[in-house]
Formats: C-alpha cells, structure tokens, sequence
C-alpha cells in the first residue's frame, strides 16, 4: 500500500483510455487487496486538468503514484510526462509507463523525459493481473517514495 507520511492511503491516477485496460487494472488491484483509491482518466488534457486541479478537479487529491498509458486522445502520454516532469509542483511524482509500445524510440524517450519505470502492457488478462501484482509488489511495498504534497 502507498501511504503518507502520516500513514493515511494515498492515491493512484491511472490515465488510460481503454475502458477494457481500466476495468483489467481495476479487477487486477482488487484481486491483490490494494486498497488505495484508484482514479481514472482518458486523455492527457484531463490528467494535466487533475493534476493542476483545474475544473471538476479542484477539490482532487494529488496521487502519490501515475500510472500513464502512452497512447492517449487529445494529448499523448508522452506530452503528458514531458508537463508534469517539467513542473517542479508535480515532477516528484513517479510515473508508471504502462503502455503496448515496444517501441525502442517509446522506451528511450519516456526515459529521457524521467518516467519511472516502463512496462509493456500484455493483453492476457493473468499475465496483466501479474504485471499489476509487480507494480503494487515494488512501487507501493518496496520502494520509498517522495512526500506528497497537498496543495
């Protein structure tokens, strides 16, 4: 689990815009009891809208984790991380590439513009849930991460 430094769960911003992935990744960290709140979006404008608090999103927690899809509508993933690693406000947050590219430009890229970690996204659903277990395994149990900053 992902916490605070105050021990309370902190959130996850999933940004994907495949309602089949969404509900994969949804059923995936249900059947691996991460309890932290999952929130979704589509397209890259409204993750920079969530992120910046913008809109509907005002009131929105900052996540301690992205996992970011590279193929979005609107604004690509890739744009997505180069805005919010650009931003002193939001860049300390880690970003999950979790996308189908096996693109060797994709991967060299994403690494350029300070993603995380990049995982390819398998289409077998026990190989998914997998690959989400190996996520929530090192990200939220392993590693330790930079405070989160609520604005």
């Amino acid at each position: 689990m992902l916490v605070d430094a105050k021990g309370n769960l902190t959130d996850i911003l999933l940004v994907e815009d495949s309602p089949t992935d969404v509900m994969m990744t949804r059923e995936a960290l249900e059947d691996y009891k991460v309890l932290n709140p999952l929130h979704v979006v589509e397209d890259g404008v409204t993750a920079m809208e969530y992120l910046r608090r913008q809109g509907i999103y005002a009131t929105a927690r900052r996540p301690g984790m992205i996992i970011l899809d590279l193929n979005l509508p609107r604004k690509s993933g890739r744009e997505v991380l180069e805005e919010l690693k650009a931003d002193p406000e939001l860049g300390t947050i880690p970003v999950v590439i979790l996308t189908t590219s096996k693109a060797e430009e994709d991967v060299i890229r994403s690494y350029g513009l300070h993603a995380n970690c990049y995982i390819n996204k398998p289409v077998d659903f026990s190989k998914f849930t997998e690959v989400v277990r190996s996520i929530n395994d090192f990200w939220l149990g392993v590693v330790t991460l930079p405070p989160i900053k609520q604005p």
